[in-house]
């Protein structure tokens, strides 16, 4: 067995809503949309327009600044709207699908038998190449560099995230084809982290061709940017690529099938969700048919993801692309008299400021609200306590916040992502928006660098 890894920092969040070990496949979806926002630093292009037929894998649009890159269509069917945003910016491109669906065909073959080029291209016509991204910016992998090595968290850490072992536990060939297709890509090596808390899936175990590292430890020890760090960290000029099991066993699909297939299992949680549970459908399907009789009264949250890094989506919304788990939390909007004055034993606290403290054992049922407004932004310790890498984080934001381009270098922008600082924003006494600073750094680094 491979060194394993111990991640001493973080925080799991004990929120109530696991979903139970069953996959039910849901009811197909009547839309299906592609939202070039779940894309990080893309410019989209539009190939179709509202009343055009597509097949799945068909390209409904493509990114200006790498025109081969497309992005298609899960299903097949009719466009039947391309919502907006401010500046005319494209939001979603809505697909009605057919009952039975029709396939775009690719060539393919053997992934030992080809170049990368052709490797390259197939994947990019498909629609499958965003699932490859890179550090640093975790933007869409681009084809012309050479990554000194890959990536796969096996795992997710994150509050209520859905168990990848049991998600991938019968796709052994396509999760090895997919790793057949990796390992053309770059000359580096292909690291598969796995959690060293329970035996993993043969699925991991039987794959050839990678190395296996084991992680233990809190939240965020399932976040790639974490294991990249303590494995081969990044530095100025470096390029190191990623990606996730489902991802890899669609791109294995790819090669065995010659057909961009969408499917993917995503976990349903959350305190909100009455029966919690495991669904198979297609990328980018509207949620619906999963939540309708399936959630309590009130004023709902709804998230694609988890409560820390998911995105707000409407109670008939969409999966997004990279998202395996939609979350269903209350809205917290309520006002607590003297809130701050109770003792707080069913209060969940990431500190001993409450008496909860005192019962670990406890899952709780957290909502949105924020509990105070915006302060100052201070330096009170709580971001170091959480935050397992070794850099400094707060003075980090702090050169982000007035742009200071050197500083940002020295103290380790290139090794990090949004989602390395959400537990920094959860426990943020200041209430400060983190995970969007660290963002509007990357971008500023992306754009000086370029």
């Amino acid at each position: 067995m491979s060194k394993v890894i111990k991640i001493k920092k973080g925080l799991n969040i004990k929120i109530l809503g696991n979903a139970e070990k069953i996959i039910k496949k849901a009811d197909q979806s009547e839309f299906y949309a592609v939202k070039p926002s779940d894309f990080t630093g893309i410019r989209p292009k539009l190939v179709v327009k509202v009343g055009d037929k597509v097949k799945a894998g068909s390209p409904l649009f493509f990114d200006k600044f790498q025109p081969k890159v497309q992005f298609t269509s899960p299903v097949s069917g009719e466009v039947v709207e391309i919502n907006r945003g401010e500046r005319r910016a494209i939001l979603e491109v809505v697909v009605k699908a057919d009952t039975t669906i029709e396939y775009e065909e690719f060539n393919v073959g053997n992934p030992k038998d080809l170049s990368r080029e052709e490797i390259i291209e197939t994947l990019q016509k498909s629609g499958l190449w965003p699932t490859i991204r890179q550090r640093p910016y975790s933007t869409i992998a681009n084809a012309e560099d050479k990554p000194k090595a890959i990536f796969i968290s096996a795992f997710d850490s994150a509050p209520l995230a859905p168990d990848m072992d049991y998600v991938v536990k019968d796709c052994v060939d396509c999760f090895q084809k997919g790793i057949d297709v990796l390992s053309k890509l770059t000359e580096g090596k292909i690291h598969l982290n796995l959690n060293a808390d329970y035996p993993p899936a043969e699925t991991y175990t039987k794959a050839k061709g990678v190395q296996l590292n084991y992680f233990t430890g809190p939240h965020p020890s399932g976040n790639v940017g974490i294991q990249i760090n303590k494995i081969d960290p990044i530095n100025k000029g470096d390029i190191v690529w990623y990606t996730y099991p489902q991802e890899i066993v669609s791109i294995g699909r790819l090669f065995m099938e010659g057909k961009y297939d969408a499917t993917k299992i995503v976990a349903l949680t959350g305190s909100e969700v009455k029966n919690p549970k495991y669904f198979k459908i297609l990328g980018g399907a509207s949620i619906k048919n999963m939540v309708e009789n399936n959630v309590n009264d009130g004023q709902l949250r709804y998230i694609s993801g988890n409560i820390l890094t998911g995105s707000k989506i409407d109670k008939d919304g969409y999966v997004g692309y990279y998202d395996n788990q939609i979350t269903v939390i209350p809205e917290g909007k309520y006002h607590e008299f003297f809130g701050w004055a109770t003792p707080g034993f069913k209060k969940y606290t990431a500190s001993r400021a409450l008496l909860s403290w005192l019962i670990p054992g406890r899952k709780y049922r957290l909502d949105t609200n924020m509990h105070g407004g915006n302060r100052a932004y201070v330096m009170t310790g709580e971001y170091e306590k959480v935050f397992p890498m070794d850099i400094y984080p707060v003075q980090l934001i702090k050169a982000i916040m007035v742009e200071d381009i050197d500083k940002m270098e020295q103290l380790g922008i290139y090794e990090v992502d949004e989602e390395d600082f959400a537990l920094c924003e959860y426990v943020c006494t200041s209430k400060t928006e983190v995970q969007s600073i660290i963002r509007s750094g990357l971008d500023l680094m992306r754009k000086e660098m370029s």
